[in-house]
């Protein structure tokens, strides 16, 4: 069985209510605090049961990508840990993830479920408007990936592109200081697989932390990882923060974000492109857009480049998905076209294009019509094609639906 993504970890159900004001105790406002499971709030499977029923609830981590290259035309699998329990095998949150991910036509055959550990919950405090509430995240089973088990799914499914979804959120994933997820991916790629994997927020005061230049340890997981992904985006938040832990720290403090996002792609490409010559891309997802730098099948290097988004028109719904739907959006477009991304000849405009409009539809979609309102890809292209200007978000949606 051949897909085209295959999405791993980090499997959570996302709810969201503004009865959640406690998660700002524990991640400060805006930020993401990493729980343990002892400290979970109790609350009963029925409770959970209800707000699933009031529609309190999104599928997080592969539920912000999977669902949408799969309303593209792509074929996803995931492979993740979910709870087991009393509802058809599975806990409340992994029962909602599971049925959630196969409404949206997305491949489950390839989960685990695990014995012991509930599946991952997040809990969002919804503060209203654009404001982004605390996050408080309960890994559980997430905590106890295991890289030989989904060693034989690649086999089996035999992927174009294996993304791994975050560093920084897994005990036994992030174990030996990242070494364990950078041979795996290591492995994927000597398949001729396109890898791509990425980090969350890892800090619950990442202002404060930019401006002090403090290291985050957990970044540091991202040292031997980078130099064996063909893909990596983060934001400037992550940027600097990244460069602080494992870069020249502070280096760059006093100049504007475009130009320090312009100095962070170069160190990254000088630090950790030495090891192969394959087509690669990383880059650094702004509030307009994005700016990248990319290497070709024959080692040359262009950018970095900003490609200012199209699709600016509408009002934000919710920013918690924004990354990652754009990420969805890139990698959509380079299953469209791998051949020409192996061979170094893709056009990084139109990809980047194409993750800014996932990303405006996305954000900018009520929450329970995020996933519906992708269109199938050749629409989607064309609208990134006519280079259109949208008055509102109405406009856009009629041209990404036909």
């Amino acid at each position: 069985m051949d897909v085209d993504v295959f999405i791993l970890n980090t499997a959570v159900a996302d709810f969201r209510s503004s009865e959640f004001s406690f998660t700002e105790k524990l991640a400060g406002p805006g930020g993401l605090a990493k729980c343990k499971t002892a400290d979970m709030p109790a609350y009963t499977q029925q409770q959970y049961k209800k707000w699933i029923e009031q529609g309190c609830v999104t599928a997080g981590g592969p539920g912000n990508t999977a669902p949408l290259m799969a309303a593209a035309g792509l074929k996803v699998a995931v492979g993740v840990n979910l709870g087991g329990g009393d509802f058809g095998g599975l806990d409340t949150a992994g029962r909602y993830f599971y049925d959630t991910m196969t409404k949206y036509n997305v491949d489950m055959s390839q989960i685990f479920i695990h014995p012991q550990l509930p599946t991952g919950i997040t809990f969002i405090y919804d503060k209203g408007g654009q404001e982004r509430g605390g996050i408080a995240y309960f890994p559980n089973a997430n905590n106890d990936f295991d890289f030989e088990y989904f060693k034989d799914s690649v086999e089996k499914i035999n992927p174009k592109v294996v993304y791994y979804m975050y560093s920084g959120l897994s005990e036994r994933g992030d174990a030996n200081g990242g070494k364990d997820l950078a041979d795996f991916i290591s492995i994927c790629g000597k398949k001729d697989i396109v890898t791509i994997a990425d980090s969350h927020t890892l800090t619950d005061n990442p202002r404060e932390l930019i401006v002090s230049c403090a290291p985050v340890e957990e970044y540091k997981l991202l040292e031997p990882l980078l130099a064996r992904l063909d893909l990596f985006f983060t934001s400037c938040d992550e940027a600097r923060m990244i460069e602080n832990t494992i870069g020249d720290k502070g280096k760059y403090i006093n100049i504007s974000e475009e130009e320090y996002i312009g100095h962070f792609l170069e160190f990254l490409s000088k630090k950790f492109w030495q090891t192969n010559k394959n087509p690669r891309v990383f880059g650094v997802t702004v509030k307009d857009g994005a700016v990248v730098i990319y290497r070709d099948f024959f080692g040359n290097i262009s950018g970095p480049l900003k490609v200012s988004s199209g699709f600016m028109t509408g009002n934000v719904v919710d920013l918690v998905g924004a990354g990652d739907s754009f990420r969805a959006g890139f990698v959509t477009y380079v299953v469209k076209n791998i051949k020409d991304f192996k061979a170094g000849k893709i056009d990084i405009e139109k990809a980047v294009q194409m993750g800014n409009l996932f990303a405006s539809v996305y954000i900018k979609s009520p929450l329970k019509k995020r996933y519906g309102n992708i269109g199938p890809f050749d629409r989607m292209l064309e609208v990134v094609r006519s280079e259109s200007k949208f008055d509102n978000f109405e406009d856009l949606l009629k041209a990404v639906k036909g």
